[in-house]
């Protein structure tokens, strides 16, 4: 699998594309405008005790207070509220937790308001952005995260990802981090630091203490609502998440960036600084790259797929809806059951893309074709099992429903991505789907028409001049392209009277 990484800076935001094999499959966005980013630590206030939730409203400076529950202080609280006390105060002069006597873990069956006080300061992280009428979600179980591990203050134990299976080499990682482990923290290892050497682990780890240094130092004069650790930046966060060998390319038209991730993948990987490119076309980069395409195709209400296919999602309050459709796809040579599992597990595919496109959060419901073969209930729900390992995000997949659905919960960290890709129709009020994905309806519909032989005598393609232009023009044109792929020949007829995104395949002898 090839793995690219397309960076565009703009004097807001920046966007980050991620392409696997040149097909977009997550789009993140950082803004400017957004100071509540999950991992940032903030110096806190108390607002308001809820007896009743178990809860606590904390002040981190959003227009809405975050919610804390009694679950998310973590058990060491009383710790971190000891080492605090002693920071803001001018008595901790070390940051390391060497000299730190570890108090008794809090209740885990407590009352919140035995723990807390309204008016107090607290360490919190942000664990879940702002999303639509609600706060922040935290937590003062604080972590650090680095690229092969997670550094956990106030702890001693030491745990490995699950996802790493070898027992021999979990043991390893664990007998390495035992060696290099400072008193005071504990240590959790990602799925990345599978076979890495200590010398990389220990690298790695003094990374993440200097982030905890630092803090604590901000911590010292900090006054509440600031922020005294931030996440890295996205593109770092990014990189630092999944960066491996598969990656070919990154490409940025932002030269502070591309200097910047320069330097850090030369730290993370020295053999890979090379990848890092600087655009300097006139051309702009997601339009160079063809992501503004993909963007076009992949974020409407409805999503074409291969052979007619499309998917057709919606968005609620309460959660996401996926329906899956044949369209007007031709069945010819297999039956309407083995024609419907296979537009079931060609949707299974582009469903576990979309979700990490769009990072939808919460339930989504995803109503297949049904099929009343078991067989193929077990392999719809084992394929879409195996296309979302992929997917970084804690999710869980429910078994197909008596009526057909498979339910999933996707962790919601962030608001889902959400881009308008409807245009002013040219020809009438109200809008339509983006011109630029028409050619990719026209090419489905093609495919449709030669495997149905609904044409034997010739195709000809009647569509508005512009598009036609649009076909025909340059080497090799859209045409030519077409009969290279197929092994046909597509005459395309200009017709006046067609609106803009009206088109129809006729046979030759049709008029």
């Amino acid at each position: 699998m090839k793995t690219e990484l397309i960076i565009r800076s703009s004097s807001a935001d920046i966007d980050f594309a991620l392409l696997k094999d040149g097909k977009l499959n997550e789009l993140h966005k950082e803004s400017n405008q957004n100071k509540f980013s999950v991992g940032d630590v903030f110096y806190a206030k108390i607002k308001k005790i809820l007896p009743s939730l178990n809860a606590a409203f904390v002040d981190v400076g959003y227009e809405k207070d975050a919610f804390l529950h009694y679950h998310d202080l973590g058990p060491q609280l009383l710790s971190l509220q000891n080492f605090q006390s002693r920071l803001t105060t001018g008595k901790q002069k070390d940051f390391t937790l060497n000299n730190i006597r570890l108090e008794k873990d809090i209740d885990k069956n407590g009352k919140i308001e035995s723990i807390l006080k309204t008016g107090q300061s607290l360490l919190v992280q942000i664990v879940k952005e702002p999303i639509s009428t609600k706060g922040p979600r935290i937590s003062s179980e604080l972590s650090i995260a680095g690229r092969f591990m997670v550094l956990v203050p106030f702890s001693d134990r030491v745990s490995v990802s699950q996802k790493i299976e070898d027992t021999k080499e979990k043991e390893r990682l664990k007998r390495l981090v035992k060696s290099i482990k400072p008193k005071g923290f504990g240590i959790i290892l990602r799925t990345v630091a599978s076979g890495k050497k200590v010398a990389e682990l220990d690298k790695d780890l003094e990374t993440s203490l200097k982030r905890w240094y630092a803090m604590c130092k901000e911590v010292k004069t900090a006054q509440p609502r600031a922020k005294v650790l931030s996440e890295l930046n996205r593109a770092s966060s990014i990189l630092r998440d999944i960066f491996n060998d598969s990656f070919t390319s990154i490409v940025t038209n932002n030269e502070l960036l591309y200097i910047s991730l320069k330097e850090y993948i030369s730290r993370i990987d020295p053999k890979k600084e090379s990848i890092v490119n600087l655009y300097e076309s006139d051309v702009p980069i997601f339009e160079h790259f063809g992501i503004e395409r993909q963007i076009k195709g992949a974020f409407g209400r409805t999503v074409s797929m291969a052979k007619g296919a499309y998917l057709v999602i919606e968005h609620t309050e309460a959660l996401h809806v996926i329906d899956v459709n044949s369209g007007n796809r031709s069945g010819k040579g297999s039956s309407q059951a083995d024609a419907a599992f296979e537009v079931n597990m060609v949707a299974a595919t582009e469903i576990a893309r979309q979700l990490q496109l769009r990072d939808m959060g919460g339930i989504i419901v995803v109503d297949f074709i049904d099929m009343q073969n078991a067989d193929h209930r077990k392999q719809l729900f084992e394929h879409l099992r195996t296309q979302m390992e992929f997917d970084r995000t804690k999710h869980k997949i429910l078994p197909p429903s008596k009526f057909g659905l498979i339910q999933i919960t996707r962790q919601r960290v962030r608001p889902v991505m959400e881009i308008t890709t409807t245009e002013p129709n040219p020809n009438l009020n109200g809008q339509v789907e983006a011109p630029i994905v028409l050619i990719d309806k026209i090419e489905h519909v093609l495919e449709q028409v030669i495997q149905s032989n609904k044409c034997p005598n010739g195709i000809v393609l009647h569509v508005h001049p512009f598009i036609a232009a649009y076909i025909n023009q340059g080497f090799p044109s859209l045409k030519q392209t077409w009969f290279l792929k197929y092994k046909k020949w597509i005459k395309v007829l200009p017709r006046d009277a067609y609106q803009y995104l009206e088109f129809r395949f006729l046979d030759k002898r049709q008029k």
